[in-house]
């Protein structure tokens, strides 16, 4: 017998998630509230600095150069506008932006998770699993959903464009189902190609996404006619841009294949509990060939597998077309599975593999009440944001160059400055490897004065960032010291 709706067992299933999403929806607002410094926040910093300054001319975001750039998308624009405005510090301007990005996530998870079940708990366990449903090995990369992945990119981009992409798979499939008019379909396509200039490695997500949504209705022409439609708009709006060439992003993969590598390493340790999910989609498989999250998952892993045997690794970043589903699968099979017995036990496999999966997450807790108040084995979790560079700030003024490292040359441009080198990739800016051997060549022991001169002389340096131990070169006065040993000096 199926327990009676009003009993309480039915009660607590309902509530439960419920009030476990609702206290992880309170740490990450806390979270934002400190918003921890790890990864590229400072590249969409910098990024927002420029468009502060220059809503129309922005330049590269990181060194001094008239480069265009992806990371200008429609979203940053937007909070770039708001920061010109409103005068608003930048970083005030990305805790705005990050309660924004996760307010679409986490309705857009709920209205897409309503079109595959009526039932009113699944939304709320589909989000719990999103977040703990990884493994026992701690991953944080942008565009992946694990709680303490989240907590660190939360005001990224890739967050926001996350957010959307559920909204497009939901809009998408009632469109699909019911035959909407042409303007849905038309704003369907505008919405997938801001998905894909926000964020591009998103966007190819939610692009495997709406197919997987289209071909488990198998539309009929009219409604093909109007996807079409959709999509040549779609077409358009990304060849319109204005700030970067969206298309010529398909022949710069070669830059990006490096730092890509380590998403095909150690999956069964970051990824493991995800077979669960894996297994929640061959059930559904055999209930029906055509489901739309078997087809997603499909989709993704075949591009998964290929990058991965091909030598492109950032094909490795479409993973979450694989994980999401498989996820949202585990989930749904509390609710859809067979006889009851069976329910019953697939939520006491999927709750124990929550609690590992959360126990592999909990020095999340750190970035809202610090490590000193943690217990041991939860401190032991625990991984310190980066300090940032806003000591230097006193005497680095906008638009300065800074001489530095590729690890503090990924915070400086926070904070209005420039480096010689870009600290991350940069298909657009022609002569990064040149900038980045001055950079290399600058700090090498044996470099002559006159050779280190030449360098500041061509790129106008003012400012060096190193650490105190080796002063780079003589002739520069200490100004500042900051954490870690660093030393600001100035060059005369």
């Amino acid at each position: 017998m199926r327990a009676a709706p009003h009993s309480p067992a039915a009660t607590v299933g309902r509530a439960l998630p419920q009030a476990v999403v609702a206290l992880v929806l309170v740490l990450l607002l806390l979270v934002i509230v400190r918003l921890p410094w790890m990864g590229d926040l400072g590249m969409h910093a910098a990024t927002i600095e420029r468009l502060r300054h220059s809503l129309l001319h922005p330049g590269n975001p990181l060194v001094d150069a008239d480069t265009p750039s992806p990371y200008y998308s429609p979203w940053m624009l937007v909070l770039g506008t708001v920061a010109r405005i409103s005068g608003l510090s930048v970083f005030v301007v990305l805790r705005i932006g990050a309660l924004v990005g996760l307010g679409l996530l986490v309705t857009g998870v709920w209205r897409y998770v309503r079109t595959l079940s009526a039932h009113r708990a699944a939304p709320p366990l589909a989000l719990l699993c999103l977040l703990f449903l990884w493994g026992p090995a701690l991953f944080d990369w942008s565009g992946f959903l694990g709680l303490n992945s989240l907590a660190l990119t939360v005001s990224y981009p890739s967050v926001f464009a996350l957010g959307l992409s559920f909204h497009l798979w939901a809009w998408l499939s009632g469109a699909v189902r019911r035959g909407a008019g042409w303007g849905v379909w038309l704003g369907l396509g505008v919405l997938w190609a801001v998905i894909l200039l926000v964020h591009q490695f998103t966007g190819v997500v939610a692009s495997l996404g709406a197919l997987a949504t289209v071909l488990a209705v198998r539309p009929v022409r009219g409604v093909l006619l109007r996807l079409g439609a959709g999509l040549v708009l779609g077409v358009l709006v990304l060849w319109a841009w204005p700030y970067y060439d969206f298309f010529s992003l398909f022949s710069s993969g070669a830059e990006l294949e490096a730092i890509h590598r380590p998403l095909y390493e150690r999956l069964a340790g970051r990824f493991g509990l995800v077979l669960i999910g894996v297994v929640a989609l061959a059930l559904r498989w055999r209930r029906d060939r055509w489901d739309p999250l078997v087809l997603f998952f499909v989709l993704g892993a075949v591009v998964f597998a290929a990058g991965g045997g091909g030598g492109h690794y950032s094909w490795g970043r479409v993973l979450p077309a694989a994980l999401i589903p498989a996820q949202l699968a585990a989930a749904l099979e509390v609710f859809t599975g067979g006889r009851r017995a069976f329910r019953t036990g697939w939520a006491c496999l999927l709750g124990a593999a929550l609690a590992v999966g959360a126990w592999a997450q909990v020095g999340t807790v750190g970035y809202v009440v610090g490590k000193g108040v943690l217990p041991s084995a939860v401190a032991a979790k625990y991984r310190a944001p980066w300090v940032g560079y806003r000591w230097i700030t006193p005497w680095v003024k906008y638009g300065d160059v800074v001489m530095a490292r590729t690890f503090p040359a990924r915070q400086i441009p926070a904070y209005g400055a420039y480096t010689v080198a870009p600290g991350y990739p940069d298909v657009f800016l022609p002569d990064v490897g040149r900038r980045e051997a001055a950079v290399r060549e600058y700090f090498a022991t044996g470099t002559s004065g006159g050779v280190r001169q030449g360098i500041v002389r061509t790129y106008g340096v003012r400012w060096v960032v190193d650490s105190g131990s080796a002063a780079p070169g003589a002739g520069l006065r200490v100004v500042a010291h900051g954490p870690g040993g660093q030393v600001l000096y100035r060059v005369p």
